[in-house]
């Protein structure tokens, strides 16, 4: 526990935070614990395998496996890219090998994964989740909530920098805190 003191109020700050079914620590493993469960399914899967055709099984690993690997994957952008989507990434090929009846030690992995069954890899998951969310908050608020679109604003539209060269190209100012208080 963190204590931190304010005049004459002293909160007790947690470590982990849950939010929409979500655990978030500051290293996030908690939000990774989605491994072991996504594990037993392909175990359970890898069961059935032989009963089922190729669509059949893709539709089961998306229904148990890769929608965990999706689930709140958006606390994971700008993660350091081998930290916690490394783990995620080995659900990912262990998936892969399921549909694909693949052995662990066979080659053509990332291929299959990529080219036949059009999946991406789990950073790439994270960049395209970030990309549509934002796409979202700047085009279509009523689909967006409230509190992300705010967050979107041009860089045209702030007074400070209206005459910088980002203004003319586009984009977007970047919130580093947000606070209430």
């Amino acid at each position: 526990m963190v204590m931190v003191h304010l005049y004459n109020w002293a909160p007790i700050l947690s470590q982990l935070v849950t939010m929409c079914g979500c655990w978030a620590d500051f290293r996030l493993d908690r939000h990774v614990s989605v491994v072991s469960s996504a594990s037993y399914w392909l175990r359970q899967s890898r069961r059935v395998r032989r009963s089922l055709d190729n669509e059949s099984a893709v539709i089961l690993v998306h229904a148990f496996v890769t929608s965990m690997v999706d689930y709140c994957n958006l606390l994971l952008a700008g993660a350091p890219p081998k930290s916690v989507t490394h783990k995620l990434q080995r659900v990912m090929n262990a998936a892969t090998r399921v549909v694909s009846g693949t052995k662990k030690y066979d080659r053509g992995l990332t291929q299959l994964l990529h080219s036949e069954l059009h999946w991406l890899d789990v950073a790439d998951r994270v960049t395209y989740k970030l990309g549509v969310t934002v796409c979202k908050c700047l085009h279509d608020q009523a689909v967006a909530p409230d509190y992300l679109s705010e967050l979107c604003t041009p860089v045209a539209q702030v007074a400070e920098r209206q005459h910088l060269r980002s203004a003319s190209r586009h984009l977007y100012t970047r919130c580093s805190t947000v606070s209430d208080t």
